[in-house]
């Protein structure tokens, strides 16, 4: 009797132990991702508290159960404890953000840039979309795409529409802003306000701007002038303004001028709808040899999009025509409205 009491005494301990282990570790009730830069995790959801650990923007962690603003969490180095739900985003944003990646993947890099402050990086263009992703100030960015989106102020109040028939002024239009759509250096892809890049176009074409607004630049070649090597650029433009309808509406190509040792403007084109991406190679072209090229896809004025290739022997620039392309007669110069 002594021996089958000090087992059942045995297996009742282990039993609560067990029991004990299973509501410590609790019930994992789904999958979320850390949208905030950093927070520490709590035992406790209450002002006094003991700190249990830190989980960082971009962290898996379990989540056990929830309780009004806060879920407890499990990392994955098995550390728990309490932070607030709006820190999180649930897995369907972290599955958004890796097929975006992979729909970019072969997608050509239009320009380099900079981030002016710490930016989040969004699963589509907006203020108020998902995001999960942090990009510190500073961070390089490779820029693929360009969107427009309505901008959103939180708590703004919407005015209501005159009912006075003499009142004759017209709805006020949504502002509209840029997004671009970026790669960082972790292969993460995303849409970031435009604003909150700084393009990083070489002052020495920079200066040249005139006043526009840059929106790609690529080198074309490069050419020797003494005993270093100088690269050509073509620089795509527009006005300084977000929510235009096109990405760009002009082009220049920057050539180096050995004997002056200096930029020149060899191509410049306007009153473009251009639409990103441009494509920039290199071609044979029979007694010419191989020479850059680039191609821009326009769309005219009933929203056909079409290419136009372009060649440089340098410093002159000229369109190629594909087979059966009739070059256009040119249209007199008229300033265009958007």
């Amino acid at each position: 009797m002594g021996r089958r009491s000090s087992c059942l005494l045995l297996s009742l301990v282990l039993a609560l132990v067990f029991s004990g282990c299973g509501r410590s570790r609790g019930r994992v009730q789904e999958i979320a991702y850390v949208s905030a830069p950093q927070q520490i995790l709590r035992d406790h959801v209450s002002a006094v508290f003991t700190k249990t650990g830190v989980v960082k923007n971009g962290d898996r962690v379990q989540i056990l159960e929830r309780e009004k603003r806060f879920a407890r969490v499990r990392t994955a180095s098995g550390e728990e404890g309490w932070l607030e739900q709006h820190s999180l985003v649930p897995q369907s944003v972290y599955d958004g953000f890796q097929k975006l990646a992979q729909q970019a993947q072969n997608s050509p890099v239009q320009a380099t840039g900079t981030t002016r402050n710490d930016t989040n990086i969004h699963l589509d263009p907006g203020r108020e979309t998902e995001h999960l992703y942090l990009l510190s100030q500073g961070a390089k960015v490779s820029i693929l795409k360009r969107a427009i989106a309505e901008k959103t102020v939180p708590g703004a109040i919407v005015k209501p529409a005159s009912t006075n028939k003499n009142d004759s002024s017209k709805p006020a239009m949504p502002f509209m802003e840029d997004w671009w759509l970026i790669r960082d250096p972790e292969g993460r892809v995303g849409w970031v306000l435009a604003r909150m890049v700084d393009l990083d176009v070489p002052l020495e074409i920079a200066q040249y701007a005139e006043g526009q607004r840059p929106v790609a630049f690529f080198v074309l070649d490069q050419v020797a002038d003494g005993d270093k090597k100088v690269p050509q650029y073509l620089v795509v433009m527009t006005e300084p303004k977000d929510g235009l309808p096109f990405d760009y509406n002009q082009v220049r190509v920057f050539t180096w001028n050995v004997k002056h040792h200096r930029y020149e403007t060899a191509y410049r084109e306007h009153n473009l709808n251009g639409v990103l991406p441009v494509m920039v190679s290199q071609e044979a072209f029979d007694k010419e040899g191989t020479l850059p090229v680039f191609v821009l896809q326009v769309k005219d004025d009933n929203g056909n999009l079409s290419q136009r290739k372009y060649k440089m022997n340098t410093p002159i620039v000229r369109r190629v025509l594909a087979p059966g392309e009739v070059k256009a007669p040119a249209a007199p110069r008229k300033s265009r409205h958007h």
